[in-house]
């Protein structure tokens, strides 16, 4: 199996949705990512103790 052959059905799917859902907000999505990042960020740099 190809890898073109088993992403025809995802293709064909994301141009029948229009490749885009309504309820993903670009900056939504962006500020939680950014939000997660730092809280692991934090959490990491609490935990290394030995710098």
């Amino acid at each position: 199996m190809s890898l073109h052959s088993a992403a025809a059905p995802l293709v064909t799917l994301a141009e029948a949705e229009g490749g885009h859902h309504n309820s993903l907000n670009p900056a939504v999505t962006g500020g939680s990512a950014l939000i997660i990042l730092l809280l692991l960020l934090w959490i990491t740099t609490r935990f290394n103790r030995d710098r």
